[in-house]
């Protein structure tokens, strides 16, 4: 059975643009009722990578979020929000990037992620440390940014889910499977196959290319895809920018898993890779490792707790 995918032109991020074109997109996946059942509680996972970035397009576009909400609301959901930034909360990522205000108005509770042993379908990866917020939901809704990586090449629907891993967590796995980029890639696509997106949303609007997640630069694209494949959509990300999916260790590990690797296996219900493509996507420069040794860990993870603990301002938005 093929697997669907909606793909769009959008042009705005102003609200009520976008709004109507985030419709147009569900539409033929049966719109957000076919997703969100009254009473469901709704998980909205964006990409918070940073707080350090403004304007620099690295994270998911506020209005993206509190469209999606919105939706969800109508269809009787209760949507929360939440991530694991790699440094910091998602609170002070959130605030840092002009969620707040959104997430006000619509009273749509900020959770921090915290971790538990989950079992996947993958004997090399049986011991997965997994948002409990994710699994427990009712329904994920997967919200990536379309962006080139600097370890990964590309970060789209299936790497943005490594955010469901707990923050100090990230780099543990760096260390533990780093060294190998086909077993971190695998270990990616487990991550997402455990999670299980109900549907994932993927921001096109205007992307970021290059030296990314962070280090690169604005690219607007004015797409907006969306399907309950998070594999089938990111497969035709890369057919759109013309990047070479083996280049891209999470869809060269879904190949090799026997997940979605090929176009023929997708439906595409509004417009196809071939109405949409670029032909001049900038990519990293030169890859750096994945590989973070103890050091960097313990770095890491202590610069994680400080800007988490310390550094951040105790006073933002926040419900539990």
């Amino acid at each position: 059975m093929k697997s669907t995918v909606s793909l769009i032109r959008a042009d705005s991020y102003e609200v009520k643009s976008l709004r109507s074109r985030i419709e147009t997109l569900l539409e033929p996946l049966g719109g957000m009722e076919a997703f969100v059942k009254n009473g469901d509680r709704v998980l909205l996972k964006p990409n918070l990578l940073t707080a350090g970035r403004p304007g620099k397009e690295c994270i998911t576009r506020p209005e993206i979020v509190y469209c999606v909400a919105q939706l969800v609301k109508e269809a009787g959901g209760k949507p929360f929000f939440g991530d694991s930034p790699a440094f910091g909360s998602a609170r002070g990522v959130a605030r840092n990037n002009g969620y707040l205000s959104f997430m006000e108005e619509l009273n749509l509770p900020i959770v921090e992620f915290s971790g538990k042993r989950y079992q996947t379908t993958s004997d090399r990866f049986n011991h997965l440390r997994l948002s409990k917020e994710a699994m427990d939901a009712d329904v994920v809704i997967n919200l990536p940014k379309i962006k080139s990586h600097a370890q990964l090449t590309m970060t789209m629907g299936v790497k943005n889910l490594f955010g469901c891993v707990p923050g100090k967590m990230k780099a543990w796995w760096h260390m533990e499977a780093g060294k190998d980029a086909n077993r971190f890639g695998e270990m990616l696509v487990e991550t997402a196959r455990a999670i299980a997106p109900n549907l994932t949303i993927i921001d096109g609007i205007v992307a970021h290319q290059g030296n990314g997640p962070s280090g690169g630069e604005p690219r607007s694209l004015g797409l907006l895809g969306a399907s309950e494949d998070v594999f089938a959509l990111d497969r035709a990300i890369v057919e759109i920018l013309k990047v070479d999916p083996d280049l891209v260790p999470t869809l060269a590990a879904q190949s090799r898993l026997g997940l979605c690797s090929q176009l023929s296996q997708i439906d595409f219900v509004r417009q196809n890779p071939a109405q949409l493509q670029i032909s001049d996507w900038k990519l990293p420069e030169n890859l750096i490792a994945i590989d973070f040794g103890l050091p960097r860990v313990l770095r890491s993870t202590f610069k994680h707790l400080y800007i988490r603990f310390i550094r951040e301002p105790r006073n933002a938005y926040i419900t539990k």
